[in-house]
C-alpha cells in the first residue's frame, strides 16, 4: 500500500513523518556529532517555527497517534501467555 501526503509519497517512516509534520525529524531529533553552533542553530530555527506555528505539538502528537493507531498490530504484536497452572501440593502429616 502507497501512502501519499500532499501530492508526495511516503517511502519511509522517516518519510512519513517529515512529510505530515512539514519539517525534517533531524531539526527537532538532531544529528550525531553536530556542533554546538550546530545545535544552538538548529534550536533556533525550531522556536522559530513553534513561535510561528503555536499548533505545532498538537499537529504533531496527532500525526503519532494516528501512526500508532494505524500500525498499532505491527508495533503491538502480543501474544496472549498461558496462564501457569497452580500446583497444590498435599501436606501430609501432623504439625509438630
Amino acid at each position: 500500500m502507497r501512502t501519499y501526503i500532499g501530492g508526495h509519497q511516503a517511502v519511509s517512516d522517516i518519510d512519513f513523518v517529515e512529510l505530515a509534520l512539514g519539517t525534517p525529524v533531524e531539526l527537532w531529533l538532531g544529528v550525531e556529532d553536530e556542533s554546538e553552533m550546530e545545535r544552538a542553530a538548529r534550536l533556533d530555527a525550531a522556536r522559530d517555527i513553534l513561535a510561528d506555528n503555536p499548533g505545532f505539538p498538537d499537529d504533531a502528537i496527532r500525526v503519532a497517534a494516528e501512526a500508532i493507531e494505524m500500525h498499532a498490530p505491527e508495533l503491538f504484536n502480543v501474544i496472549p501467555l498461558a496462564r501457569p497452572v497452580a500446583r497444590r501440593s498435599a501436606r501430609k502429616g501432623a504439625a509438630a
